[in-house]
């Protein structure tokens, strides 16, 4: 969380993004890249199993701004079980850092932040408190173990539709020890200990240095790299 960024960057350079372990192994170990949730969660999913974890692929679907839920397999989280089993996420930009208990009807705190888990018929919720204390729905899971395969209609989609918000701008963002730090288009936002700075970049010169400076990506016509 504080090295792999989430990014959507291979969208607007036009490389198709395929739901393939190695291919997300390879852009995010070897390419020193990071991705979005597809791409971040399956790569950490191989790194966990090789580890000697036990890992399942999990469908969530998030909440819009009309209360709707979006469709089955729009975000891809992980379920990892130990003597208990845990919520772990590296793909849905700012969420947590650690894992959560995948555990109904316990309210667990990182960062000054709650999260709490919520049995909705056969499905799970994940709240947040927001600053003002206020609890947002992050997203709803659903318990069936997937297969990588079964998200890339969706995976597709996040890449070629215009209705997706990976689409509409260029995000690449990443946890730091003390807060964040966002390049949104030509915004550069850096977050640390609550305060906030933004500044609006010039040109795509100036993106790119800032892409490089703040997460070690250059962008190159025909590989991308992060240096180390």
């Amino acid at each position: 969380m504080l090295s792999v960024p989430f990014e959507n960057l291979d969208i607007f350079l036009g490389r198709e993004i395929v739901c393939d372990e190695r291919t997300f192994v390879r852009k995010i170990v070897e390419e020193r890249r990071g991705g979005f949730c597809y791409e971040l969660n399956g790569a950490f999913s191989a790194l966990l199993r090789e580890l000697g974890f036990k890992v399942i692929l999990l469908s969530a679907r998030v909440p819009r701004e009309d209360g709707s839920l979006s469709p089955e397999f729009d975000h891809l989280a992980l379920r990892v079980d130990l003597d208990q089993p845990w919520l772990a996420d590296v793909g849905f930009g700012d969420l947590f850092l650690e894992p959560v208990k995948l555990i109904p009807g316990i309210e667990q705190e990182q960062a000054g932040r709650r999260f709490r888990i919520s049995q909705i018929n056969d499905s799970l919720l994940l709240e947040r408190t927001e600053p003002d204390g206020s609890w947002k729905k992050q997203y709803v899971l659903t318990p069936q173990a997937r297969g990588l395969a079964d998200f890339a209609g969706m995976c597709r989609y996040h890449q070629t539709s215009p209705e997706s918000h990976f689409t509409q701008k260029r995000l690449c963002t990443m946890a730091t020890s003390d807060g964040r730090i966002t390049l949104s288009d030509r915004r550069l936002l850096l977050t640390a200990d609550g305060r906030r700075e933004e500044r609006i970049l010039g040109s795509d010169q100036e993106w790119n240095r800032a892409l490089q400076e703040h997460f070690g990506v250059v962008l190159r016509c025909a590989t991308s790299t992060r240096s180390a």
